[in-house]
């Protein structure tokens, strides 16, 4: 069962409102998608193995997202080329988000410390965040396992 917190957001709280970079080299506010439900899904960066299978695992059930009236958008601190590649190697038809400077990351809480191999750095946290179409967040996946994962944020939804 997944938390609902993640670094001082909680469910029910309003989702932070962001202007990002998209995929497609264009601006996308949070707002712009209000009144759908959002799937904002963070992950640590494209074209790797676990981060390709969650994004293939949401592009492979994208018709019963939408049938919740659900939007998926990824977003990680790759650069809008870098995005625009990843989605078209493996047809992704939902929106990418480039968080370069990582500043949404971390206004969700997902900029954190990590360890690997006996070294520190600062990287993102795989965390999911359902937010319903009153922009607020009704649901965080925090430490999202990607296997199961999008059969999970379904049954959120």
């Amino acid at each position: 069962m997944p938390t609902k917190k993640a670094a001082g957001l909680n469910a029910g709280d309003p989702a932070p409102e962001f202007e990002i970079e998209t995929d497609a080299g264009t601006r996308l506010r949070l707002s712009d998608v209000k009144g759908k439900n959002v799937v904002l899904y963070f992950y640590p960066k494209a074209d790797t193995p676990g981060c390709t299978r969650e994004a293939c695992d949401f592009r492979d059930n994208l018709a019963g997202l939408a049938g919740k009236d659900a939007v998926v958008l990824g977003i990680s601190p790759d650069k809008p080329s870098r995005q625009a590649s990843f989605k078209r190697k493996y047809e992704l038809p939902f929106t990418l988000l480039s968080d370069v400077d990582n500043k949404v990351a971390a206004a969700y809480g997902v900029w954190k410390e990590k360890s690997m191999y006996g070294k520190t750095y600062m990287g993102i946290e795989r965390t999911t965040f359902v937010i319903g179409k009153d922009g607020k967040i009704a649901r965080i996946f925090p430490k999202v396992k990607v296997d199961g994962h999008v059969q999970e944020v379904l049954a959120a939804l």
